[in-house]
């Protein structure tokens, strides 16, 4: 029973994106899943607050001076608007780096706005652009503290690659990874849904201390985890320290989420085809499926729940309408 997202122009059904999307405890089992909860896909940057969370640990953040927005801004996919660049380069400066010591690559802004801006004033596109500067910025942090060369510093052999996996294995309890290369050039892990979703949970149990700092910045500082027009942002200032999540490439999203009820729950999302259109009211069919949202969280986030498509002249020519298929 996959949750579907039914892609309908006028009355009729056009395409169909399949999801699947797990739950799990605090003891590690699942709870509800609609699909394979051992299907393996790579967990992309929804993985960056638990990279980031080694350089938590191994005190890089602290020794570096990082301000609690720009410990967030290591957990972000950002749209690379001038929040997101400026917030990049204090943190480099702080390093003693620049620019130039990104491994990341280069790419327009995702926020349309903020491109054309930098279009007009005739600045040049840099790696403080690239939604994953922060990311980079709290690497670069672990090469200063481990007091190692910062060239290539996103080999899979490198030192501090070494670290963050070392991490990512205590988390999942995992003696072996299975990577492959990220958009931004780092390695990256392939997972089950369930082991991700523990992953998550253990992000909002507030019983690692690393990674509480992080789920506290998250909460605090939703703007810097995506920016305007971002699923990510708007969900986690919606629900105001109950949940975090984070999205990655290829259509996958994580939550943790802290119940009512003292309890607490990890959640992935994956769209099978890896079509981002599907995964925010995949999402949201399946944070409601498990009845996670009040009324008022609903009606602030209810533009991700059926979205709307319209053409080129704006004119409405039909919705996503997500739901489990029984």
């Amino acid at each position: 029973m996959p949750i579907l997202s039914k892609v309908m122009r006028g009355d009729f059904i056009e395409s169909i994106h399949v999801a699947y999307g797990v739950a799990v405890d605090e003891k590690g089992d699942v709870v509800y899943a609609t699909g394979d909860p051992h299907y393996l896909t790579c967990i992309r940057s929804s993985c960056k607050p638990f990279q980031a969370s080694a350089a938590v640990k191994a005190g890089a953040v602290e020794a570096a001076g990082f301000s609690e927005d720009e410990i967030a801004l290591m957990c972000a996919s950002h749209n690379g608007e001038e929040i997101h660049e400026k917030t990049a380069q204090s943190m480099l400066k702080k390093l003693g780096f620049t620019p130039d010591d990104y491994c990341c690559g280069i790419h327009a802004p995702y926020d349309i706005d903020s491109h054309h801006a930098l279009i007009k004033s005739g600045v040049e596109l840099s790696p403080l652009h690239n939604n994953c500067s922060g990311k980079h910025a709290g690497m670069l942090s672990l090469c200063k503290n481990l007091g190692v060369d910062s060239a290539d510093y996103i080999h899979p052999d490198h030192p501090v690659q070494k670290v963050i996996f070392d991490q990512i294995k205590n988390l999942t309890g995992l003696d072996k990874l299975s990577t492959a290369i990220d958009g931004c050039s780092a390695p990256t892990p392939f997972l089950t849904l369930s082991i991700i979703a523990g992953m998550f949970q253990k992000l909002a149990s507030g019983k690692y201390p690393e990674l509480d700092l992080l789920y506290n910045a998250m909460s605090n500082h939703p703007y810097l985890i995506g920016g305007r027009e971002r699923f990510d942002t708007d969900f986690i200032k919606t629900m105001n320290g109950k949940a975090v999540c984070k999205v990655g490439g290829e259509a996958i999203r994580g939550f943790g989420f802290r119940k009512s009820d003292g309890t607490v729950l990890g959640l992935v999302v994956k769209v099978l085809d890896g079509n981002i259109r599907a995964l925010e009211p995949s999402s949201m069919a399946f944070l409601n499926e498990l009845e996670l949202l009040t009324d008022e969280e609903n009606h602030q986030l209810n533009k991700y729940r059926e979205p709307v498509l319209k053409n080129h002249r704006k004119i409405t020519v039909g919705k996503i309408s997500s739901g489990i298929d029984f």
